[in-house]
């Protein structure tokens, strides 16, 4: 696909379906590119939906397919839009931090990443009424075949990251802040112990889709 240069070619890449829940649309929306008048569109689209496909069908249809409908926050950023969140300090890493998942063009074979900021309603209610973070964190330590996974604070909204080459990492900064699980380590709590956190939560994928 070469990259839209019109806005009927743009709503065609729109239209690709990354898996069974998502569509390229789905993450194309940028509230720093709409407020600030900014593009936000890939140089190369079919890498874009080659890594957002893998992205989408690794991690996120689990997730929509175990605790329902989840909330993209921010989903895929072109380098130009990236770049420009990052030197107006707008929450965005740099283009070469090695951590930067929203670029989902950039980078081949095994540097292929892609992210996004999610939120979960079902979980964030919970969060609300004082749910430790750990609990969804452990939970997708034991189902997802995640590479890193960054909390934050306001509705429990996380970094959710795909890698073909995973690390497996997760880091909050949400009480306790810190790094929860380093690349390479054992989690501290046993199997046993993580699972008893989120023994109350819904069946793994068992929604029933029509």
């Amino acid at each position: 696909m070469r990259r839209p240069g019109s806005m009927w070619s743009l709503e065609t890449l729109g239209r690709v379906r990354l898996s069974r829940h998502f569509f390229m649309r789905d993450f194309l929306y940028s509230e720093i590119g709409n407020f600030h008048a900014l593009q936000n569109i890939p140089n190369n689209p079919d890498l874009a939906i080659e890594t957002g496909r893998a992205f989408c069908e690794t991690l996120l249809d689990p997730l929509e397919e175990t605790f329902g409908r989840i909330a993209v926050r921010s989903g895929y950023r072109s380098r130009s839009l990236n770049r420009f969140g990052n030197e107006n300090k707008l929450n965005c890493a740099r283009n070469d931090n090695p951590l930067e998942c929203h670029i989902w063009d950039w980078g081949e074979g095994d540097a292929r990443v892609a992210g996004a900021s999610v939120v979960i309603p079902w979980f964030a209610d919970l969060y609300a009424q004082g749910r430790d973070w750990r609990d969804l964190a452990w939970w997708m330590h034991d189902h997802l075949a995640y590479s890193e996974i960054w909390f934050f604070p306001k509705l429990c909204a996380f970094n959710l990251v795909w890698r073909s080459k995973p690390i497996r990492r997760i880091d909050s900064y949400i009480a306790p802040r810190g790094c929860l699980l380093r690349t390479g380590a054992d989690p501290e709590e046993t199997l046993a112990q993580r699972q008893a956190r989120y023994a109350d939560f819904p069946p793994f994928r068992a929604i029933n889709y029509p």
